[in-house]
C-alpha cells in the first residue's frame, strides 16, 4: 500500500489507513457487476500514530460533524478502474487533512459605525420621512 503525503512535514503511513472496496454503480457496462471499483478510504484520526496531540485536536475539532467514531471517510466511485479511484481517494483525503490543519481565521473585531456614516444614515432617514409627509399634504381639487 501507499503512504499518504499530506505536506512535507506530515506523512501518514499506510498502516494507519483502512481501505474498503465494493461494487460501484455508474459507468462500466456489465463489467461493473464483477469488479470492485468503488473505493472507501478511512483514517482513524483519534487512533492515528503519526498525529501529535495538537494536530489531532485541531482535526477532531474541524471535522467534528463529519467524523464517525473518530474516523474520517472518503468514498470515490467515479472511475471504472479501482486504481484510479484509489489515487483520487488519496488525493481527496490529503486535501481534506490540509484543509483541516489550517489555523482557524481570526475572530472578527466588532466596530462601531463612524460619525460620517451615522450622519449620512440620519440624513437619508430625514429625507425619506419628509417625502412621506409631503404625500399627505397635497391640495385637492375642492380647495
Amino acid at each position: 500500500m501507499q503512504d499518504l503525503v499530506v505536506n512535507d512535514r506530515l506523512i501518514i503511513p499506510s498502516r494507519d489507513l483502512r481501505w474498503r472496496f465494493s461494487r460501484s454503480s455508474g459507468p462500466g457496462g456489465q463489467g461493473v457487476n464483477t469488479t470492485d471499483s468503488r473505493v472507501e478510504l478511512v483514517l482513524d484520526i483519534a487512533g492515528c500514530s503519526c498525529l501529535g496531540p495538537f494536530r489531532r485536536a485541531r482535526l477532531l475539532d474541524h471535522f467534528q460533524t463529519r467524523l464517525v467514531e473518530g474516523c474520517l471517510r472518503v468514498v470515490v466511485a467515479e472511475e471504472r478502474s479501482q486504481w484510479q479511484n484509489r489515487q483520487k481517494a488519496l488525493h481527496r483525503m490529503a486535501d481534506l487533512l490540509r484543509q483541516g490543519l489550517q489555523p482557524p481565521p481570526p475572530s472578527r473585531k466588532s466596530t462601531r459605525p463612524g460619525r460620517g456614516a451615522v450622519r449620512r444614515r440620519l440624513e437619508a432617514k430625514k429625507k425619506r420621512g419628509d417625502l412621506k409627509r409631503q404625500r399627505g399634504n397635497r391640495p385637492t381639487l375642492e380647495e
